[in-house]
């Protein structure tokens, strides 16, 4: 991709007939918390808000710049990615056809259909993305359509790029640390191409969710692997396998600058851009500015941009969002406690509450005549510290107390 600078400046030129440039803004608020000028590149307010309209508008025109006669296209996505496609094939005038899993949310498919109106045709097929995908390929060669892959594609690479042609042009110059979401690598392997085909000398940072990391997983074995998805929370960035083409491109990113980051904690960053600076992200959005903490020595007194890549969020996860963000705080907990069945057992357990300790679910589990009782229990605090304060508390007085807020069975099972 040695020519990738003047086609993603094409490709960022084209764009324009779509959106303006999405705003590149200073942070205030993250820039003194870490002692940098810290800026956010806000893909999350493009017409789709995510950054994927920009790889499969560009796929699309080069596709039909070649073959003008091509007008039906293909791809599968539960999300971004189908609602950037849905986009580009009513403002070129194409017909659609986009897969989803069969399990996907309403709210996604009417976004999806809005965005795409009649152009675009929605097929529920498979309970699970790789069953929908080959479906969806399946369907491309049967009726000669034109498959779009979301992120391992040339073209979409090239699209994805015009992020950083706009970045550049924003800022005014190069910044010292760039830091980007990774799923299956389209953006970080188009950002990535066009900042080395400029010669900007721009330290990378790539963030992955902790339950899919699939480009960590490639970069131990030097090539790309299909690893299990151990959590699906940050549904924009968990990749089971990272693309081929984009792997070409980042292999030889440092295992050092690619960083973890735990969906508990993402929730904690999502409600803080929510309530202290009225920014929208979805989990995968997020997780550029979740990172930062974990690399505050290196962005001391330097100029950073973060991609906030999309703000696609279904507010009807605001519980769950909250309930992961204090478990990751150390604010709630989920506990067994093992009660004796005798007068006045639970007042003695409530009155080893302390001030700050708040009822949140109690659900009595006894299902005979023991001696003993069970009951399910959720605690909020203000204070993580006064949990190991109450479970002092209680074993003083020989309640039985099992904490049960990170057994993920028996916690999926029982809350």
């Amino acid at each position: 991709m040695s020519d990738l600078a003047p086609k993603a400046r094409a490709a960022t030129d084209a764009l324009r007939d779509l959106f303006p440039p999405t705003p590149l803004l200073k942070n205030a608020h993250l820039s003194e918390r870490y002692g940098a000028d810290i800026w956010l590149k806000r893909e999350d307010l493009s017409p789709v808000r995510s950054y994927k309209l920009r790889g499969a508008f560009n796929a699309m025109r080069k596709v039909r710049a070649a073959h003008p006669a091509q007008m039906d296209f293909v791809c599968a996505s539960a999300g971004n990615h189908a609602q950037g496609v849905a986009f580009v094939c009513a403002h070129f005038g194409v017909k659609g056809r986009i897969y989803m899993p069969v399990t996907t949310p309403e709210q996604k498919i009417l976004k999806t259909r809005t965005f795409g109106g009649d152009a675009v045709e929605i097929v529920l097929e498979g309970d699970f993305f790789d069953e929908t995908q080959a479906a969806a390929k399946a369907y491309s060669a049967q009726a000669g359509a034109h498959f779009l892959s979301p992120f391992d594609d040339s073209d979409v690479i090239e699209g994805q790029a015009s992020v950083a042609v706009e970045m550049l042009d924003q800022l005014g110059k190069v910044p010292d640390h760039l830091v980007l979401p990774v799923g299956g690598g389209g953006l970080s392997a188009g950002m990535l191409s066009y900042l080395r085909a400029v010669g900007a000398d721009t330290h990378l940072t790539l963030v992955e969710p902790a339950g899919g990391a699939s480009l960590t997983a490639a970069l131990k074995i030097g090539a790309p692997q299909t690893i299990e998805i151990a959590d699906t929370f940050v549904d924009g960035a968990a990749v089971a396998r990272i693309g081929d083409r984009t792997f070409d491109v980042l292999r030889g990113v440092s295992p050092r600058d690619v960083r973890i980051a735990p969906e508990n904690r993402i929730c904690v960053t999502i409600q803080e851009m929510l309530n202290l600076e009225g920014i929208v992200l979805e989990p995968a959005g997020a997780l550029s500015v979740n990172v930062l903490g974990d690399i505050a020595d290196q962005i001391a007194g330097k100029t950073v941009v973060c991609v906030t890549s999309g703000g696609n969020f279904d507010f009807e996860r605001l519980p769950e969002v909250k309930e992961r963000a204090q478990n990751w705080q150390g604010l709630k907990k989920y506990f067994i406690l093992r009660l004796p069945q005798r007068p006045g057992a639970l007042r003695d357990f409530l009155d080893l509450l302390g001030a700050e300790d708040n009822i949140t679910r109690f659900e009595y589990l006894k299902k005979n005549s023991r001696n003993f009782g069970s009951v399910l229990i959720g605690i909020e605090t203000e204070r993580a510290g006064s949990f190991a304060e109450l479970e002092d508390r209680v074993a003083s007085r020989g309640f039985g107390f099992r904490d049960i807020t990170d057994d993920n069975i028996l916690a999926d099972f029982l809350i």
